[in-house]
């Protein structure tokens, strides 16, 4: 529970916690990035950590207090979700589909499905999508390797994916950092945030089910 709690934390009061990271790890707090974005986007397993609201928290961070550099932050976010978007394929293309037929506790099998039918629907582009919707974005790049997707086709949709969600989310945060009421609402802000990049599954959905 207390670890739950605190990714609860890191993930609504980010502007809060992470200055005082910063203070206590000084650059190693870089590294974290690192490990956290790799996590998100490489393991199927950790599909919880914060994305979106860690990223804008930091570009927030580097804009308003300049103890963070943003152009490192983007350099090395993006070298930590493109090689988690690449692990995470070739994990999924050597598990192959057979991984649909099993019951993992530690998979969520009913992400998996909805990921590989949003696949089946928007093809490569889902890659791109994906990025702007937590959960989903953590499946994508697995059900690419299990579709066994061209890996050049992948490679490039990985990247342009990857470079426009860093950049939306980091200089959003960085040219928002300084203002008054971001600052005073940031628990409100993060959930705007959250519910606009889960508006395209929302839509999805409603619509499928409308379909029916």
């Amino acid at each position: 529970m207390e670890t739950i709690h605190y990714w609860f934390n890191l993930l609504f009061h980010a502007d809060k916690l992470l200055p005082a990271l910063i203070q206590e790890y000084h650059n190693w707090i870089y590294l974290i990035f690192f490990i956290i974005i790799f996590c998100e986007t490489g393991l199927v397993v950790t599909p919880f950590l914060p994305g979106d609201s860690l990223l804008f928290a930091a570009g927030a961070v580097a804009g308003s207090q300049g103890s963070l550099n943003i152009y490192t932050l983007l350099g090395l976010i993006f070298i930590a979700a493109f090689t988690g978007d690449n692990s995470n394929y070739f994990i999924g293309r050597v598990t192959g589909p057979k991984i649909f037929d099993l019951n993992l506790r530690f998979i969520r099998k009913d992400y998996l499905l909805k990921t590989h039918s949003f696949y089946e629907k928007h093809g490569g582009k889902t890659l791109i999508m994906a990025r702007f919707m937590p959960f989903v974005r953590t499946f994508a790049p697995f059900v690419a390797g299990i579709g066994s997707m061209r890996y050049t086709r992948f490679l490039l949709f990985s990247v342009i994916g990857n470079l426009l969600w860093i950049n939306i989310c980091l200089w959003a945060g960085y040219l928002l950092g300084t203002n008054a009421f971001v600052k005073t609402h940031f628990t409100q802000v993060t959930l705007v945030i959250i519910f606009v990049s889960l508006l395209p599954a929302l839509y999805g959905a409603t619509r499928k089910y409308f379909q029916r």
